[in-house]
């Protein structure tokens, strides 16, 4: 069987037309996408089932080759038993990627559906066209309104995250989003039964579009050719890797999910240290390095660093964590606690590095305070905590959130501006119904500033040293 020749990712990434076969009368999760495209005002949309005449307000067709517009990309929610016949179809209208939403094929670990999967990448290959999955969630590519999730912000940004796992891309975007990420190109690959990481690396290597590149992996489906993409994409961007399949419970589990096999996590690990990508352990440190990627700017030259914040026991527990991630509070001298000492009441205060004194939370001692720990020459990164505690009654009610957060906005802007230091937030998120809001709006107050959010110091102190390691590696 003669191959045709293969559409590109950047084709694939930019349709013109979009099928979704499987929609229904009934909720499901191929409705949601046709909503999503209407949303996003995807510029060609047309729903596939032969039991309808119309499926929220657009035409719904019988079948692919029925349409009579260009169609790209094919979006499917069907039983694995019709998707050959479905592919002939595709091939027929010209179709360059067909993406698998519908699972049970090699992770459900049956012999004779890993060799429908087989089959299904004979039918792509002699089509001329590509596979995405099967068994993901497919592509967000925002410049193309190309969409699959209702609440998905459609600014693009410059992070790219690849993903064998669709929970993990389904959710990045409700966990990112808030703490201000956007992103290039977002694609859930499944199981890499065509399109796999070692290419989305290679072709993100060279995208414009993308300035950072995060993955969550599984297993890899070609050694050889994943350790030269990540070579050269890690040569080129930050590359953060988050791998699944630690543990062994872990690696068996992968098979049942993504059919994937993966390797020892001592060899992934020198691979990585060796490639110079950042390996991180869970997805929600991955989104810190992110975060700190995107909005930690400057870098800190060195570790000195100057916490700021109300609370005893917190201030404590922050020298610690920021120590344990190889970070010094270096000591103020006298004369520094004493400049601070003329605007921040002392008694049951601690002024010697972590600061915490009980008028810490007003703006003009903010803006006192770190002015002149900005200045000393042994401080290279600042951060101000805030624990919720509403603000307003933090402050005793003497301030509002809106009071609060524009002068200390104005202020961490204004050091990291006139310093060349960076800046860090540490928010701790609220519990409570009352404290929640306030948390929100400081969050966003914060990252609509550009300035980079955290939940706690170890996660912050750990973020910051990821990229310390990684600017020592290109030095």
């Amino acid at each position: 069987m003669m191959e045709k020749p293969r559409p590109t990712l950047e084709e694939i990434f930019h349709p013109r037309g979009v099928a979704v076969v499987g929609v229904s009368q009934s909720r499901g999760w191929a409705n949601t996408v046709v909503q999503s495209l209407i949303k996003a005002k995807f510029p060609a949309i047309y729903p596939v089932n032969p039991k309808y005449s119309e499926i929220l307000g657009l035409r719904c067709y019988a079948g692919i080759r029925d349409i009579p517009g260009v169609v790209d990309h094919v979006i499917v929610s069907i039983p694995a038993a019709g998707v050959l016949s479905l592919l002939d179809d595709c091939a027929a209208k010209g179709v360059r990627s067909v993406h698998f939403f519908t699972s049970g094929f090699s992770e459900s670990g049956y012999a004779e559906r890993a060799e429908l999967e087989k089959t299904m990448l004979d039918k792509a290959r002699a089509g001329g066209f590509r596979i995405i999955g099967p068994n993901s969630v497919g592509l967000f590519v925002p410049a193309s309104r190309l969409v699959n999730k209702l609440s998905t912000p459609l600014e693009p940004g410059h992070v790219a995250f690849i993903s064998q796992s669709g929970g993990y891309v389904e959710d990045i975007h409700l966990s990112a989003a808030p703490r201000g990420l956007r992103f290039s190109k977002v694609v859930s690959y499944g199981n890499a039964l065509d399109v796999n990481e070692s290419e989305l690396l290679e072709y993100l290597a060279t995208d414009p579009d993308t300035e950072i590149i995060a993955s969550y992996i599984e297993g890899v489906r070609e050694g050889r050719r994943f350790v030269e993409a990540l070579r050269t994409a890690a040569a080129r961007k930050p590359v953060v890797i988050c791998k699944g399949g630690t543990t062994e419970a872990g690696t068996r589990t992968t098979y049942g999910h993504t059919a994937s096999l993966t390797s020892s996590m001592v060899v992934f690990d020198a691979l990585c240290r060796q490639m110079r990508a950042i390996r991180v352990d869970s997805v929600d440190e991955l989104i810190d390095v992110l975060v700190a990627f995107s909005f930690v700017s400057p870098l800190p030259r060195g570790k000195g660093v100057a916490v700021v914040g109300a609370g005893g026991g917190v201030s404590v527990m922050a020298a610690d964590e920021m120590e344990k991630e190889g970070f010094h509070l270096p000591r103020f001298s006298s004369e520094t606690q004493a400049e601070l000492g003329q605007f921040l009441a002392f008694a049951g205060g601690i002024l010697s590095n972590p600061v915490d004194a009980e008028t810490i939370g007003t703006p003009p001692a903010i803006a006192s305070t770190m002015r002149v720990l900005s200045r000393l020459p042994e401080i290279d990164l600042l951060v101000y905590h805030l624990g919720f505690h509403p603000l307003s009654q933090w402050g005793q009610r003497r301030f509002s959130a809106a009071d609060f957060l524009k002068p200390a906005v104005d202020t961490f802007q204004d050091v990291r501006q006139k310093t060349g230091k960076p800046v860090l937030l540490v928010l701790r998120p609220a519990l409570d119904m009352e404290g929640l809001p306030e948390f929100l709006t400081a969050q966003e107050a914060f990252v609509n500033a550009g300035l980079p959010v955290f939940y706690s110091f170890r996660q912050a102190g750990r973020a910051i040293a990821r990229l310390q390691a990684r600017q020592q590696w290109q030095h």
